[in-house]
């Protein structure tokens, strides 16, 4: 990935960063088929257990570095598995997965800017 280097610590970062989006893209893909089950009268329990079984390992990853985003992460789990019907359960996620993503890129910008490894260090106080 072409850009700026990173720190040390921008790089484990970055790694549960990038780890966290692909997850989130196969949460994200369970979300999708629920929604056309859903559409479709098919039975939903396969992608709601798909879905029980992804978002708290995704939560975990996140919780050491990015708690917030792990905090949304399970809230839409809660809210996936709260008892309602289930198109309010599919919006509920879908939006859950918009806020993640948008969520996550942010962080990736901020890493970026943070940790970034070409930028000039202020020389040390008294030397």
């Amino acid at each position: 990935m072409a850009g700026p280097k990173l720190d040390g610590a921008g790089i484990v970062k970055m790694a549960t960063l990038d780890e966290a989006m692909k997850q989130l893209t196969r949460v994200h893909g369970s979300v999708e088929q629920w929604a056309m089950a859903v559409k479709r009268n098919q039975p939903t329990t396969l992608f709601t257990m798909q879905l029980r079984r992804a978002l708290p390992s995704l939560a975990a990853l996140l919780k050491a570095q990015f708690g917030m985003i792990s905090d949304q992460v399970t809230a839409m789990h809660l809210a996936s598995t709260r008892g309602a019907g289930d198109a309010p359960k599919v919006r509920a996620c879908r939006e859950g997965v918009a806020q993640i993503k948008v969520a996550l890129e942010i962080a990736i910008n901020q890493v970026k800017e943070k940790h970034s490894a070409d930028k000039p260090h202020a020389p040390a106080a008294g030397h």
